[in-house]
């Protein structure tokens, strides 16, 4: 059939990219408007092959092939189709597994069957060489993108190059239109009204007496250390040495013959709280009464209700961490009802109850949040999540509270 199909390998794409705008392949130090990437694949290939789009097949791997929040966004885009393949640690490095493979069995599968009449391959990786020839001896064209090389040389396997039909590089003035460089230490994340609360936890230093005192370690090791399980089976990160306090810091404050440092302030709570229990609270009171009475998002909802938010959160919620928090504060406070509920909700900040704190994690694992990288969880998730979560719940009472008129 007179019609393209596009392959793209997400690893070779987003981190040739990512060598090319940041100087390194690091996919975390750039940012991706997936749609204007789609767009852009979907025009240069119509234009080069001057055949219409089938589809898009974008390959990527993931954690347990558990879709992540970008593969949310793309999955749900017309024309675009993404197969995920396992995203595994060896030797302290993260490598992609069956993505290959997969690609190439979509590659034959598709010539064989005379689904299109070209193909754009955007990969670097000569293993999918059998895959190339065998689709050029069933007639069809096969179309090999590059991205252009940091050092101006080729990022992709000689033998692919030279088995090509026809070769492009998508050069930097076309991956910018999609793709940026992070900024050294840049939000990504809108940041909630500075409170107090904040500024004394983040200028806390860590105790000195913390169980996870050792010798001080990279930034690589630091990111990926071990998990420690916790009586529930579920695993918590290890503090690092330096670092934002965690609820084990604050514990470990209080524990029986634990020196607390000066600086330290006695009443800091956490900017999140844990379903684990790990939260400064006072005297080591349990939660008053009203605040554990209050209804989590599920006794609010009907089944009418959780069939449209499932819709919802397939097709149009993207997954980002920020967002989810907002997403779920929206319905919670929609449903409520109950506006001494939300003013006392409002006045607890920056702690959230356990109840609802705990329902908001477990929705937000429906992302692929908090298991990243060997079922850690992902500290800076959890920061943005319950980011994501008080910024609603400030504009909410905020709107309410406004003079009339404004």
């Amino acid at each position: 059939m007179d019609r393209c199909i596009v392959l793209v390998d997400a690893g070779y794409l987003l981190g040739a990219a990512a060598s090319l705008l940041a100087g390194e392949p690091s996919r975390s130090r750039i940012t991706v408007d997936h749609a204007a990437l789609v767009q852009g694949l979907r025009d240069r290939a119509e234009s080069d092959t001057e055949r219409p789009l089938l589809r898009i097949y974008w390959f990527d791997g993931a954690p347990d092939r558990v879709p992540q929040p970008e593969h949310r966004r793309l999955r749900v885009m017309p024309r675009v189709t993404v197969r995920l393949g396992a995203l595994t640690r060896s030797d302290g490095r993260w490598a992609q597994k069956g993505v290959d493979a997969a690609m190439h069995a979509e590659l034959t599968e598709l010539a064989r069957n005379r689904a299109c009449s070209d193909i754009v391959l955007v990969t670097g990786d000569g293993d999918l060489l059998p895959g190339m020839m065998a689709a050029k001896e069933h007639g069809v064209a096969v179309h090999l993108w590059a991205v252009q090389a940091a050092d101006g040389d080729y990022n992709q396997s000689e033998d692919l190059v030279a088995e090509a039909d026809e070769r492009r590089v998508l050069d930097r003035a076309w991956i910018t239109k999609a793709v940026r460089a992070k900024e050294l230490g840049g939000i990504c994340a809108p940041q909630p009204v500075p409170r107090p609360e904040i500024a004394a936890i983040l200028s806390a230093p860590l105790p000195e007496s913390a169980p996870s005192q050792a010798p001080e370690r990279s930034a690589e090791e630091s990111e990926h250390a071990p998990a420690a399980a916790s009586e529930n089976g579920t695993q918590e990160r290890v503090p690092a040495p330096k670092g934002v306090p965690t609820p084990k810091d604050l514990a470990a404050l209080r524990a029986p013959g634990a020196q607390q440092p000066a600086q330290h302030p006695a009443s800091a709570t956490l900017r999140w709280s844990s379903d684990k229990g790990w939260v400064d609270r006072p005297s080591g009171a349990a939660e008053p009464p009203e605040v554990a009475s209050m209804p989590t998002l599920a006794q609010l909802t009907t089944a009418e209700q959780r069939w449209a938010d499932r819709e919802e959160d397939i097709t149009t919620v993207g997954g980002d961490p920020f967002e989810v928090g907002q997403v779920f504060a929206r319905r919670w406070m929609e449903r409520l009802g109950d506006q001494p509920h939300l003013q006392r909700l409002s006045g607890m900040y920056p702690r959230v109850p356990h109840r609802i704190d705990g329902e908001l994690l477990r929705y937000a694992a429906r992302f692929g949040l908090l298991a990243h990288k060997d079922d850690q969880i992902d500290e800076h998730d959890r920061y943005a999540i319950r980011a994501g979560f008080w910024r609603e719940i400030d504009a909410r009472t905020a709107a309410e509270h406004a003079p009339a008129g404004e």
